[in-house]
């Protein structure tokens, strides 16, 4: 964790000993009573969190809060739901890379068991919040998942960028794109078993143009990442 992120309702009570990010602080930081840490506030300020004090309770903090970092350019990732796994890297992954938005949506080839994975009950708050640990950074993304794929495009921000990855019908490559990127950007993945037909004319009634990542056959986490690298370079001011 480069970043402990706390949610508001937390900072009145102490940090309970069975905490993952009290073990951190305690057993990797080896932080003791009266040792600060890099904190932040979901989607806040950043600062320094004093251990004021260590008992049975937990860990009593304080904090000293920076300014709040300023909004991301919109980056949104459509993503044809994956297994549960493969969702877990790319809600992790695709937040360290500054993702706003991840739509994670019903395709014709989707696996339809996935949408009722526990993964998307409570657990997939905590990956994003490890992205974002990882990151260095208090923004956490909206994420939705289990829509069809046409109310997800409906939905998208007007304007800005819109690409799809596909390795079988775009003609250019995604590193082509890059100096017409604008935000907001949108960037769109196939389930793992690709898009169909239908699918590909949603995304182009959508105003999406198919682009590649290359001859190469990627995983999808692989592929998300790769994508997003390079949105991000050319989205983010120098």
């Amino acid at each position: 964790m480069n970043l402990i992120l706390f949610a508001p309702e937390e900072l009145a009570r102490p940090l309970a000993p069975g905490d993952p990010r009290a073990e951190h602080l305690r057993t990797t930081l080896r932080r003791q009573a009266g040792d600060s840490f890099d904190a932040g506030l979901v989607n806040g300020p950043r600062g320094r969190a004093r251990i004021d004090a260590i008992d049975a309770a937990g860990l009593h903090l304080s904090f000293a809060w920076g300014p709040i970092p300023p909004p991301l350019p919109p980056l949104a990732l459509v993503a044809g739901l994956p297994r549960p796994q493969t969702a877990r890297d790319i809600l992790r992954d695709a937040t360290t890379l500054g993702a706003t938005a991840l739509h994670f949506v019903q395709t014709e080839k989707s696996e339809r068991s996935y949408a009722s994975s526990a993964l998307w009950r409570d657990e997939w708050r905590r990956h994003v919040i490890a992205g974002a640990q990882q990151a260095f950074d208090t923004r956490i993304p909206e994420v939705t998942h289990g829509r069809p794929l046409r109310a997800a495009l409906e939905a998208l921000p007007a304007g800005g960028a819109r690409l799809a990855l596909d390795p079988y019908e775009a003609t250019a490559a995604l590193a082509a794109a890059l100096p017409a990127l604008v935000a907001p950007c949108a960037l769109a993945i196939g389930p793992e078993r690709g898009w169909t037909a239908a699918d590909r004319a949603e995304l182009r009634a959508a105003g999406f143009s198919l682009v590649h990542l290359g001859a190469r056959v990627l995983r999808t986490e692989t592929a998300v990442v790769a994508a997003l690298t390079l949105a991000r370079s050319r989205l983010d001011p120098a």
